[in-house]
């Protein structure tokens, strides 16, 4: 067996060398067992509770809350839809929630009638 220079294997997390004893391997890398966190909440991670999102890893409620599905319909329950932009995630992109369009004529004068009569 020949003992020639061999490719020194390096955590993603912290760029120290991981050797064989010590590494975890999970979206394509090896990974310190220490340093085998989710990227966003710190929690330890095991095999069924990870999800890879370009090299990084991530526990599967981060994962969900930063890249998952958004809108009416998806999710179970109330607490599935929230009007929260993720910004503490780093999401940047979202959308208005205000409608886009004209108010239909005759609107804001039947809102102010309404108004005038309630006083």
């Amino acid at each position: 067996m020949p003992f020639g220079n061999q490719e020194i294997n390096r955590c993603p997390r912290c760029n120290q060398a991981v050797f064989h004893a010590e590494s975890i391997p999970a979206a394509g890398k090896q990974w310190h067992k220490t340093c085998y966190r989710c990227g966003l909440c710190k929690k330890a991670l095991e095999a069924m509770t990870m999800a890879e999102h370009d090299g990084n890893v991530f526990c599967k409620q981060c994962y969900a809350r930063k890249y998952g599905i958004r809108g009416v319909g998806f999710g179970v329950g109330a607490g599935a839809l929230a009007m929260d932009t993720g910004d503490r995630f780093g999401n940047t992109e979202s959308l208005p929630n205000k409608p886009n369009y004209a108010t239909p004529p005759g609107a804001a004068a039947a809102a102010n009638k309404n108004n005038a009569h309630d006083e």
